[in-house]
């Protein structure tokens, strides 16, 4: 649609303005010398990668379970309960596995956790059963809970601790701007009349080819004492 290419255009340009405006500035809101450090980009790369995949699957799974399965909002909320649920215990497991075998190979890890589980999605159907669609939205939530301590601790190790409040924010924006990406893409893969499936199954194989991107840019970008 013209009003989407024209968008498109007009944030390629407002980035470039961005960009040539913070260069110049003496006090900048981002500091682009952030990015000279190879662990902050890699991670903040990463960030935006998760977030397409997950957030975009998320978005398009509830697609599914409203106008394929036939629930209701409220029910498609709950259906995401159990995902949501398995974060938190892996968040707590994240460290303990990050002193064990590096931060680096932790995010590696639940990268392809989450990529097996989305590929473990390519089956669905609609008459599929949920407990079945379940366990593999576990596995992919789970390499989200995996990935996202060690991931948001490398970045912040990354700089000077003055400047750990802007990495943070540019993390937090990199990850937003993944999941607007990632709704963006996803929901037109979906859009199409009577290819709902179709763009489902698609939206899965982008997912995991996104997440293991994400775990080879992070596995063999990062120094090794990273």
């Amino acid at each position: 649609h013209p009003a989407v290419i024209a968008a498109f255009v007009g944030a390629a340009v407002l980035a470039a303005l961005f960009v040539w405006r913070e260069r110049r500035a003496t006090q900048p809101m981002l500091p682009l010398s952030l990015f000279s450090h190879r662990l902050f980009a890699l991670t903040s790369l990463v960030g935006l990668l998760v977030n397409i995949a997950i957030y975009g699957l998320i978005f398009v799974l509830s697609l599914y379970f409203q106008r394929i399965n036939g629930l209701s909002a409220w029910w498609t909320g709950l259906a995401f309960v159990p995902m949501m649920a398995a974060v938190l215990p892996v968040n707590l497991l994240a460290p303990r596995l990050a002193e064990r075998i590096g931060p680096c190979p932790t995010i590696v890890v639940g990268a392809c956790v989450s990529a097996l589980g989305c590929l473990g999605l390519l089956w669905i159907a609609a008459d599929t059963s949920y407990w079945m669609i379940c366990a593999q939205m576990i596995a992919i939530s789970s390499g989200l809970g995996l990935l996202v301590p060690p991931l948001t601790s490398t970045l912040l190790g990354s700089v000077e601790k003055a400047r750990s409040g802007i990495a943070a924010g540019v993390l937090n924006a990199t990850r937003q701007t993944g999941s607007v990406l990632g709704v963006a893409l996803f929901g037109s893969l979906v859009a199409a009349e009577r290819a709902f499936m179709a763009g489902l199954h698609l939206s899965l194989l982008v997912s995991a080819a996104v997440l293991l991107l994400a775990a080879v840019v992070i596995g063999l970008g990062a120094p090794a004492r990273g």
